[in-house]
């Protein structure tokens, strides 16, 4: 695959260079997005008095209390402005957003995850264009806004970008004698054999929140098609290639090996202990494939915050015969999207969370990958160390497939894929899926 940028996809090493260019002289900012340094009234304005509201995901510590602690900073240094904050559950984020959408009431500053959802919110009128407003903050991680760039306008700035891969236990690798991570799909196999062989539960996936299942599905589609079968199938809503039904194909082969957890089919994503991302927390089971987010989600699901093994990380294995790039990752992140009818304000804020010091300390305490290039060296834990390598050295970072094709079809596509989980479904059924959605649009 090629490095150049589609609408929803990610580049991120190409444009390296570009974002360095940027935090230089040209924009003012030196690397550093102070609030008010985008042409914005910095606090409020005449003294009037002004209250955001802001909802984010970091509901348990160190997040939640790193980010009460810069809205107190952001709050005292300006007068007049006061910042309402909702911690939620990142698996009720999208429900909540969503009824607060159709409401009509949703908050000054929340969540975006780009593609077709950004798109929709953004022909909806439901954003800020923040292209002139935040343009200095834009020009810090521009490498990363694509995702989230609609008709050449920006609606929404990443705070976190990061991969998806698989997590493991590397004391358990070690106990079941594993003393190499897999490359390949046949590696893979025989880790699972090795771990079973331990009595040592493989792998967890919270197939009762769909997403995490679908995570397997977007990776074969991934390996199995190239590259212009992905970009008409994201732009087009083209699924004709026989490569979308080889990667169920491929997935249904890896449900027959059974290396999930028992349950998996009831099993939450994140929350509590018997959660998929709980049971690899509290050692019940071996590895779990999940994002950048999941050393923190589980820091969370533990009494001390801390995670007692040694926690490892290796991407998606490569399979046979596939015509993608093998080397390509699955990705995504998050980005701070404000009303439309948010206040200047709510802009500076924003500004502020995207600064060296809030990304530096958004790094430290492990709350995800920053996009601020400033704080990259700033990432404590290992495991996301090397995250961040793959996520600037991959060929190709891909957007989720069911944020890249929007809500409706990706939703389909999700719920077709957890039927293959449950036995219940086909390869062509969630083929089948994603063009009835489409046609529906």
């Amino acid at each position: 695959m090629s490095r150049r940028r589609v609408a929803t996809t990610i580049a991120a090493a190409s444009l390296t260079a570009l974002v360095l260019a940027a935090c230089g002289g040209d924009n003012g900012t030196n690397g550093d997005t102070d609030p008010g340094s985008n042409g914005t009234q910095n606090g409020a304005a005449d003294g009037e008095e002004v209250t955001i509201t802001w909802w984010h995901n970091s509901n348990n510590d160190p997040g939640q209390s790193f980010y009460e602690q810069a809205a107190e900073d952001f709050m005292a240094d300006n007068p007049g402005v006061t910042i309402e904050i909702t911690a939620i559950a990142h698996d009720d984020m999208l429900t909540r957003l969503d009824a607060a959408f159709q409401t009509g009431d949703h908050p000054d500053i929340f969540m975006e995850r780009g593609g077709g959802e950004t798109a929709s919110h953004a022909e909806a009128g439901l954003l800020r264009d923040l292209t002139d407003d935040a343009a200095d903050t834009i020009g810090v991680v521009e490498a990363y806004t694509g995702g989230y760039t609609v008709d050449e306008r920006v609606y929404a700035i990443p705070f976190t970008s990061g991969v998806v891969g698989f997590w493991y236990n590397q004391d358990l690798f070690e106990e079941a004698g594993i003393s190499e991570t897999p490359t390949t799909m046949d590696e893979f196999n025989d880790t699972v054999d090795a771990l079973k062989a331990a009595d040592i539960e493989p792998v967890s996936v919270g197939a009762g929140e769909g997403w995490p299942a679908a995570h397997y599905y977007y990776y074969y589609a991934l390996r199995a098609c190239a590259e212009e079968s992905v970009v008409a199938a994201v732009e087009q809503h083209d699924f004709s290639d026989a490569c979308w039904v080889s990667a169920g194909e491929h997935l249904q082969e890896l449900i027959e090996t059974e290396p999930f957890n028992e349950g998996f089919l009831a099993t939450p994503a994140q929350t509590g202990p018997t959660s998929a991302s709980g049971l690899l927390a509290t050692e019940q089971v071996a590895m779990e494939l999940a994002g950048h987010w999941e050393p923190g989600v589980m820091q969370g699901l533990m009494d001390d915050n801390t995670i007692p093994f040694n926690l490892g990380w290796f991407g998606f294995p490569a399979i046979d015969g596939g015509e993608g790039d093998q080397g390509a990752v699955l990705g995504g992140g998050d980005a701070w999207g404000l009303n439309a009818d948010a206040p200047d304000a709510a802009v500076d804020f924003v500004a502020y969370l995207l600064s060296d010091e809030i990304q530096i300390g958004f790094a430290e305490n492990d709350m995800g990958l920053p996009t601020n290039p400033a704080a990259s060296d700033s990432v404590s834990d290992e495991a996301l160390a090397e995250l961040l390598t793959t996520r600037d050295e991959a060929s190709l970072v891909q957007l989720y497939f069911d944020t890249a094709f929007g809500e409706n079809i990706g939703g389909a596509m999700n719920e077709a894929v957890v039927d293959i989980f449950a036995g219940q479904g086909s390869p062509q059924d969630v083929v089948d899926a994603m063009v009835d959605a489409a046609a529906n649009e």
